[in-house]
């Protein structure tokens, strides 16, 4: 089977996914819309609509290297909870930076939901907008996402 792509709207941004079946290739924000398909759980989540992010798989999870450590750690983070860049390597074994660098280089946020870390201080960063990850924190602690029995789950 021929791996799919598609996009969907998230307010004034539109969000290409690359995926195949259950598996998602890559997930990016862009003010331009492709045609195509989208996993059914994406669509529901970029509506505000509860979705259950677990039933799909990430290519950035597999293997064992520090990332795809970090991209697990960072897919059990509950829904419309946050952790830090801190708190994240302390859950892997790795240092803070590692977190960060992971988070930028993410191909497939929503599905790893990198907008669920935050620094210390404040938000961190969010490629191409943080306002995006303003808006899904908002959307997740909001209820409007988290489906009722995968509250706090998306793994």
């Amino acid at each position: 089977m021929a791996i799919l792509t598609g996009s969907c709207r998230f307010g004034l941004w539109h969000v290409h996914v690359a995926w195949q079946d259950d598996l998602v290739y890559r997930v990016r924000f862009a003010r331009d819309g492709i045609a195509g398909s989208v996993p059914e759980e994406i669509l529901r989540y970029c509506a505000g609509r509860p979705a259950d992010l677990s039933s799909l798989r990430s290519v950035a999870t597999e293997g064992d290297t520090t990332f795809a450590k970090i991209y697990r750690a960072v897919r059990a983070i509950p829904c419309g909870e946050t952790l830090t860049y801190g708190e994240v390597a302390r859950i892997v074994g790795t240092a803070p930076r590692a977190v960060g660098a992971a988070m930028a280089r993410n191909p497939t946020p929503i599905v790893v939901p990198c907008h669920r870390v935050v620094a210390k201080t404040g938000m961190g960063g969010f490629s191409p907008d943080l306002a995006i990850k303003e808006t899904l924190l908002d959307m997740e602690r909001r209820g409007d996402v988290c489906t009722p029995e995968k509250r706090g789950v998306n793994r």
